[in-house]
């Protein structure tokens, strides 16, 4: 049989033969409290071009009672293998098709996923369907192509809450009847089930009301801020609606907050999943609040662009994600009343920096990829899918000029809704609405790997003004083992001038420009004094990285905290931190530029991101002779910031928190329990239930708590989140026995953890300070690494591959042992790109550590 992976020429064939008319799905999970199987009945009405044609509906399930295809019974041990059910002999014209199945609960947040919460022992559901798990739960046409209507009938425990693509009905008998949905993809379908806890409100636009839902276990509504969700979905739809001229296509909005969500969130039509984490049960910095939002933003947008009109296949998944990562942050922008018109600093400095590291991976791809299959897809929600591709509509909209683009998104869900799309079909409709042509630039950018490296070229006159200015575009080789050729491309980019005023760096001059080939000449610099910062990509139109001249570099090294803007700040820290991970600029370096400026910098989710930086660097990229001392150093900084930060403020907090992350002196390990016991204290700092685990992690982690204080923190916070902490916990402390235990829980126990639980476990044993202990596991990393691949479903087994990799072991015996796996083991082509993937950031360590020890030598 083909297996379980559908390749495109498959779906193909599939939807050449086939119309598919409804789905009726009724699903009896009154036995949702014991586990286990539910019943599944799936009735299909489809039509067929051909006579006779054969094809298959899609299905993952222990058992099938019954295959009825137009009247006739087919044997269920003939048909149903390998997750599909063979369909023999149809009519040309309609069909009708009966599953009776039993479907099986999951723990791995793919499916019909089954948690239980410790606090009221509810049984609590949700499906994640993307991307092909609707086959787990009914069977199914499992393609973006195959549209059709979706009516759920849902038979559910007395006292439950059910939660679908329709509104909610009143239930008759324990049974909830939903009406049947406008034509969508099956990933977009959802079903949520459980006693859980509701807020409703409404948007209230030009003519019409859409009902608003918010939902959430019981145990976490007293932190459920539904005004502040509320307020941001409401500016959301507000903007949508301007820009995209379409009404909001669905007859509700329901946001539902469940738990152990693998991804941020799921864009089901009018019933959009989000992890719980959301749900700030501790205080957070405004940087939280910031990405919840764009969150929200991001899974609003995808009502219009993924679910009103769809990809036809996978390989347009990044112009879906893109999209709505693109609009979610013009958004914030822009939207009146929002919180967050800085957004676009945070993108560049989050965002950008997740895609410029993906991009120099040896799986780096064209942003159009090649999906061949499910397996190309499961591995492709990547830095290029999102953040790349988001980066490159930004390109475009300066390309082509904001108001052409929104009319040209306008006419695109005009002429497509319902239907699905290539891309071809947005890029004329944006060609018709700017003039411009733009199959050079889909070729150049969307259809090419890699990228482009800009640095300014700068000839002063005798009297020191500038005699020429001009851009230099490089496009370096591409990693080994990655397909396609370097090019170069066009970019539309601001250069922005920067002098010192009065201690600030002020822009005093801005000039945008379209850079084509290997150099081009800005001759409205000529002439005009040199400016103490010269800076590339100015306001972050284009996506490239950008390098400093000396002199501008030298200036930002000691004033980078002076820009008088969030935004050019976040491209020099960015610039500067692609330096570090390329080798350019040491580790002990970089260290020296985050402590003169971070005191100074006020946006705190770049504040945050450079403590996550700092650490990395001193961990990976540091000679590791050296990197005792830089550690010492930051973890002294970290201290300092703590007690310098405004009490109760973010950046208070953020230093609290990277001070656990990173404590190592008895004097520092003794503030940590005192804060945890309450024996200290610092003015402003609240120590709440996020924040004691953060600290009882690092003090177990350095062997100064045991088992004993794990227990007792975990029975005063008997919570979801602190069984997770707790496991993190210990899976942390620094003994053989406790990392053969979390080694044994993940890797070689029969049943597999829940996909969470196995998250933090995993998190506990991977502890930088602890890299001799764990050093044996390498071998074992690769010894199990096919077997459990084999047996786990895709998130449970990528987990394991990906996090469990040596990252720690930065010596040439990893990059060997790599080599000699990937020769022998022969993994398929999605477990190899993981692994290759991990191996390309051990051999960039390798690089960065040794221009570090370089830099230590010449000092």
């Amino acid at each position: 049989m083909p297996g379980t992976n559908l390749t495109r020429d498959e779906a193909r064939r599939r939807a050449h033969l086939l119309t598919v008319d409804s789905y009726a799905v009724d699903l009896d999970l009154s036995g949702a409290k014991e586990g286990g199987t539910f019943r599944s009945v799936t009735v299909v009405r489809f039509d067929s071009s051909e006579a006779g044609a054969e094809t298959f509906i899609d299905l993952v399930a222990p058992g099938v009672a019954e295959v009825t295809l137009n009247g006739a019974s087919l044997d269920p041990a003939e048909v149903f293998a390998d997750s599909r059910i063979a369909l023999p002999s149809l009519r040309e014209g309609r069909n009708e098709l009966t599953v009776v199945a039993d479907c099986a609960y999951t723990n791995s947040g793919e499916g019909l996923h089954r948690f239980v919460d410790p606090v009221d022992k509810e049984t609590y559901l949700y499906t994640q369907f993307e991307v092909p798990d609707a086959r787990r739960v009914f069977a199914s046409f499992e393609q973006p192509d195959l549209k059709a209507s979706f009516q759920f009938t849902v038979k559910a425990p007395a006292g439950w809450t059910v939660v679908s693509n329709s509104p909610t009905p009143e239930p008759v008998d324990g049974v909830w009847t939903f009406e049947a949905t406008p034509r969508i993809s099956s990933y977009i379908t959802a079903l949520i089930a459980g006693p859980y806890h509701a807020v409703h409100s409404t948007w209230e636009g030009e003519g019409r009301s859409v009902p608003l839902g918010l939902y959430c276990r019981p145990s976490l509504a007293e932190h459920l801020d539904a005004d502040a969700i509320f307020e941001v979905t409401r500016q959301g739809f507000d903007w949508f609606q301007e820009k995209f001229d379409h009404d909001y296509p669905f007859a509700k909005y329901d946001q539902l907050f469940v738990p152990e969500f693998n991804a941020g969130a799921m864009e089901n039509a009018g019933a959009v999943t989000i992890r719980d984490q959301y749900v700030f049960r501790s205080k957070v910095t405004d940087a939280s609040y910031e990405l919840r939002a764009e969150t929200i933003l991001h899974e609003l947008a995808h009502m219009w662009f993924g679910d009103l009109v769809t990809m036809e296949w996978w390989n347009d998944l990044w112009l879906n994600e893109s999209f709505a990562t693109y609009t979610s942050i013009a958004c914030q922008a822009a939207a009146p009343g929002s919180r967050w018109p800085h957004s676009w600093t945070t993108f560049a400095n989050s965002m950008k920096t997740w895609a410029y590291r993906q991009d120099q991976l040896p799986s780096t791809h064209p942003i159009m990829a090649e999906i061949r299959d499910l397996d190309d897809v499961l591995v492709n929600f990547d830095g290029i899918t999102y953040a790349k591709g988001a980066s490159v509509l930004k390109q475009l909209v300066a390309y082509v000029g904001e108001d052409a683009f929104f009319r040209g998104v306008q006419t695109y869900f005009k002429r497509h809704a319902w239907s699905n799309t290539r891309l071809t079909d947005l890029l004329g409709a944006l060609e018709e609405t700017s003039g411009r042509d733009l199959k050079a630039w889909s070729q150049a950018w969307l259809e090419t790997a890699g990228i482009n490296v800009l640095r300014p070229e700068i000839t002063l006159a005798d009297d020191g003004t500038i005699a020429s200015l001009a851009v230099r575009q490089e496009a370096p080789a591409l990693p080994e083992g990655a397909q396609g050729e370097p090019v170069l491309r066009p970019h539309r980019i601001a250069i922005g001038a920067y002098d010192l005023r009065d201690g600030r760096l002020v822009r005093t001059d801005r000039v945008e420009l379209d850079v084509d080939g290997e150099l081009t000449e800005v001759p409205q610099f000529a002439g005009k004094a040199r400016p103490a910062v010269v800076l590339l990509n100015d306001d972050d139109l284009s996506y490239a990285k950008v390098r400093l001249d000396p002199e501008s570099l030298a200036v930002v090294t000691e004033h980078i905290a002076d820009f008088t803007e969030s935004l050019p700040r976040a491209l020099s820290w960015a610039s500067a931190w692609d330096m570090t991970r390329d080798g350019e600029l040491p580790a002990r370096d970089y260290l020296d530029l985050v402590l003169s400026g971070i005191g100074r910098e006020t946006d705190i989710g770049v504040v945050q991101s450079l403590h996550r930086q700092a650490k990395l660097a001193l961990d990976l990229y540091a000679d590791p002779a050296w990197r005792p001392a830089g550690l010492a150093r930051w973890s002294e900084a970290t201290v300092e910031g703590l007690r310098a930060a405004t009490p109760g403020g973010d950046h208070q907090l953020a230093w609290a928190r990277a001070l656990a992350a990173t404590a190592r002196t008895d004097e520092q390990l003794d503030l940590l329990a005192g804060l945890l016991d309450g024996s200290a204290s610092v003015d402003g700092l609240v120590v709440d239930d996020e924040l004691r685990w953060a600290l009882l992690e690092r003090l177990a982690a350095t062997g100064r708590a045991d088992g004993a204080a794990i227990d007792a923190e975990l029975a005063r916070d008997a919570t979801a989140a602190g069984e997770r902490h707790a496991a993190t916990c210990r899976a942390a402390i620094p003994t053989e026995q406790a990392k053969a235990a979390a080694w044994a829980a993940v890797v070689e126990a029969a049943e597999p953890l829940p996909n969470a639980v196995q998250e933090a476990v995993i998190d506990g044993f991977v502890q930088a300070d602890q890299r001799d202990l764990i050093a044996p596991y390498a071998d074992r990393y690769f010894a199990a690494l096919k077997g459990v691949w084999e047996s786990r479903s895709h998130e449970l087994a990528q987990q394991i591959a990906v996090r469990l990799y040596p990252t720690l072991q930065v010596a040439p015996g990893t990059l060997e042992a790599t080599d000699a796996w990937l020769a022998s083991a022969g993994p398929g082509a999605a477990l190899r790109r993981l692994v290759t993937e991990e191996r390309a950031g051990v051999e960039r360590a390798l690089r960065a550590a040794a221009a570090d020890r370089a830099a230590g030598e010449r000092a």
